[in-house]
């Protein structure tokens, strides 16, 4: 069979062109997969900050006011511990503070009782103090008559013992007021003594309502519950985590990128996110991390080649204001493509621009 010159030219004609086309899809295949000037990207994975619920004591889960998936909010209830034995320690507790303030009224009637005492024991050295003076000037009187014989010696003897007596009247009263003063300050003794065991009390009291108040287990910031991790009847130990929830206001996507660029990228800088569950989207976040260390390191790196497999772990936060109006769309794990604009210079491109629900 011979082929004339016009089918000749016609075979070359399509095999050039067969030529051309291949190499035409393999230079935009290749195309595809690379990222524009100035723009870089990484296979990631959404992931929000894991909170655990955790008991502060040991004790027995008495029930869970919440299922897997629910929403909370910051300092929401949502499980309760077993506080039985709790509740009457709190009482013990109480009966001592108010032991302790009984104390105290008794003291501080006291006080009172001794300040009146010391008033009447003042009042009484005043009497014993006028009558001392009085009974002198008699005796200065009589001793003036018995120098006129105008008296007997023996009222002279009368009135001297009379001042005599007095003057020890005047040292009983203030031997009186001494000890009521001392027992002033021993009965104040007794009110300080009394308040101090109020305020051990109270802060006993204290003590206890606070871990009573722990035995409420509240959710530490806005989320999601992710799953239990014991169900109620369960008696875990101290620090025993209980449930395990999402913080939805703390999102961001893992990913990573090779040492050459990852050089080139900083805190703050944009990215963009695609997920492969909704690759009609296109989500904003901000470079919020970059390792120090590069990851997948070889033990040896002596060859360019070696070098390029470094690869560096880099964060992408998501806005929480963008957060709070899509929570119930946050999922974590899912994965998908960030997007890192390496120079400000560049605009994005039209498929990378922001498109949200």
């Amino acid at each position: 069979m011979t082929f004339t010159r016009k089918q000749q030219w016609l075979a070359a004609a399509a095999a050039t062109v067969a030529v051309v086309a291949g190499g035409w899809w393999y230079w935009q295949h290749q195309q595809a997969g690379r990222d524009p000037e100035g723009f870089a990207s990484g296979n990631g994975r959404i992931e929000a900050t894991e909170v655990d619920i955790a008991a502060k004591g040991a004790g027995r889960v008495q029930d869970i006011l919440v299922n897997e998936g629910d929403p909370v909010k910051v300092g929401q209830v949502v499980a309760h511990m077993d506080n039985t034995s709790m509740q009457a320690v709190l009482h013990q507790a109480e009966a001592q503070l108010l032991d302790a303030q009984s104390k105290k009224v008794s003291a501080l009637a006291l006080v009172s009782k001794t300040r009146a005492d010391l008033v009447t024991a003042e009042a009484v050295l005043r009497q014993r103090e006028g009558e001392r003076g009085m009974a002198r000037t008699t005796l200065g009187r009589t001793q003036s008559l018995l120098a006129d014989r105008a008296i007997s010696q023996q009222q002279v003897d009368e009135d001297r013992t009379r001042v005599n007596s007095t003057e020890s009247a005047v040292s009983v009263a203030r031997a009186q007021i001494q000890a009521v003063k001392e027992g002033l300050q021993v009965a104040q003794a007794q009110v300080r003594q009394a308040q101090a065991g109020i305020d051990a009390a109270q802060a006993g009291v204290a003590r206890i309502r606070s871990e009573l108040d722990d035995t409420d287990l509240k959710a530490p910031r806005s989320g999601r519950i992710q799953y239990r991790v014991v169900q109620p009847g369960e008696v875990v130990g101290a620090g025993g985590r209980v449930l395990s929830m999402l913080d939805l206001h703390d999102v961001y996507m893992t990913f990573f990128l090779p040492d050459e660029v990852a050089g080139q990228v900083g805190l703050g800088n944009e990215v963009r996110i695609v997920l492969d569950a909704a690759p009609g989207f296109v989500i904003p976040a901000t470079v919020s991390y970059v390792a120090g260390v590069a990851q997948f390191t070889p033990k040896a790196v002596e060859t360019r080649n070696e070098r390029q497999k470094l690869m560096f772990r880099v964060k992408a936060r998501v806005d929480p204001a963008l957060l709070q109006k899509y929570q119930n769309q946050v999922k974590s794990g899912m994965t998908g493509v960030a997007h890192v604009r390496l120079d400000a210079r560049h605009d994005w491109p039209q498929n990378l621009q922001v498109h949200l629900p």
